[in-house]
């Protein structure tokens, strides 16, 4: 590359027109600065070391200083709906909609603020009101996970398939997983009402939207454990195997029954131990031993526990190996006419299986991803967030 004198000319423009810009942005930034009243600086002091009276005291009186300044009125607002005063925020933006006179994007944007507070304070049909007038493009993707919020709240599953749908589209985030469990939940409110055949069209409308549902395969199996088709409930409950093995836990007592029902019993018990080996879940090692222990005796679903045992110590399976020993010694004993010794290891097992328990004790199992939230059985929605699916197939050790 060939050095141009002209290049050094050029330099000093350059440099003069960079301070200028410099110059020109200090000033606009003093002048702001300058605009905006002492208690707003304070607030923020406040809001800084998290002292959220003092600070709505300080923004309050930063608005009484500077009432044209929607950000002002904007920062109050938040601030009386984090701390949960919500009929302030009400009344300080239902004052500014009949009492300013503002442009249509300022009154769009007060709006928007309104409807947040009619959402937090539960009030749905007002908030879904206000979302829906938001046609601006610079709202419309905020205004569709409100009104999304809303619909999933008031169970109005196809409004939340569409807006869903329209939020997808406009963001490229997907929504498919969602979009899945509302069409089981329409699916489910159409088996309540005996239409079974909506109910089937629903359900494959999920696999559809997600090929991936485990919960739709869920439901299409139980219809046909239902209606006495116990075959065809065992090839659709299968398929989950492909979908998401993890929840093959969920299904296996129902694999199980379906099994019994078709006399096919020891089809079912092979099939759950090739699941056992393949996927090592330890719900399918509870629903193994208690149909071993219904189906084979004490003694065989001991050999079971002790097996898994060896491979994964587990107080839960070791509490199910010490209930095999003691429910075979106590069978044992009833047939023996000298039970002195016998009874000395019944009430050992039993001491040490209590010990267990107490150990165990009433912990939850289930734990969402997303909040924490502690549940003792599986939800697919996390019922404190709302979250889909947030909630782990299995839960956690013990």
């Amino acid at each position: 590359m060939e050095f141009e004198f002209w290049w050094l000319l050029a330099l000093p423009l350059f440099f003069s027109l960079g301070w200028l810009a410099a110059r020109v942005d200090l000033k606009q930034l003093l002048a702001e600065s300058t605009a905006l009243p002492a208690a707003y600086f304070k607030g923020l002091n406040f809001l800084i070391t998290n002292q959220q009276d003092k600070a709505i005291e300080a923004f309050t009186e930063a608005v009484q200083a500077n009432t044209d300044s929607l950000e002002l009125h904007f920062a109050l607002g938040s601030l009386f709906r984090k701390r949960g005063e919500v009929d302030r925020a009400i009344h300080l933006h239902l004052n500014l909609l009949e009492k300013k006179e503002l442009e249509p994007q300022q009154k769009l944007a007060v709006t928007a603020e309104l409807a947040q507070d009619y959402l937090k304070a539960g009030l749905l049909d007002r908030a879904e009101e206000l979302f829906e007038s938001l046609n601006d493009d610079r709202y419309r993707q905020p205004a569709l996970r409100a009104l999304l919020e809303i619909y999933v709240r008031e169970r109005e599953w196809e409004r939340a398939i569409k807006a869903a749908t329209e939020l997808e589209r406009l963001s490229g985030v997907p929504f498919r997983i969602e979009i899945s469990h509302y069409y089981c939940e329409m699916a489910i409110k159409s088996k309540l009402a005996n239409d079974t055949h909506t109910a089937r069209f629903e359900l494959d409308q999920a696999l559809n939207a997600n090929k991936n549902c485990v919960r739709a395969n869920v439901l299409l199996g139980d219809m046909e454990a239902e209606a006495d088709a116990h075959k065809e409930a065992i090839s659709t409950w299968r398929r989950i195997e492909f979908q998401q093995p993890e929840y093959l836990g969920l299904i296996a007592p129902k694999l199980l029954a379906s099994f019994r029902a078709i006399k096919q019993t020891a089809e079912g018990l092979a099939l759950l131990q090739s699941y056992l080996q393949n996927y090592k879940l330890p719900t399918l090692i509870n629903v193994l031993y208690e149909a071993t222990l219904a189906e084979n005796g004490p003694e065989s679903a001991a050999i079971l526990a002790r097996t898994e045992l060896i491979k994964m110590p587990s107080l839960s399976v070791l509490d199910q190996l010490l209930q095999a020993r003691t429910i075979a010694i106590k069978q044992q004993t009833d047939q023996a006419e000298n039970t002195t010794f016998k009874d000395i290891q019944f009430n050992d097992l039993q001491l040490m299986q209590q010990t267990v328990r107490h150990a165990i004790g009433n912990k939850t199992a289930y734990h969402c991803e997303q909040c924490g939230f502690k549940a003792k059985y599986h939800h697919w929605q996390c019922p404190a967030c709302n979250a889909w699916e947030a909630l782990p197939a299995e839960p956690s050790a013990i």
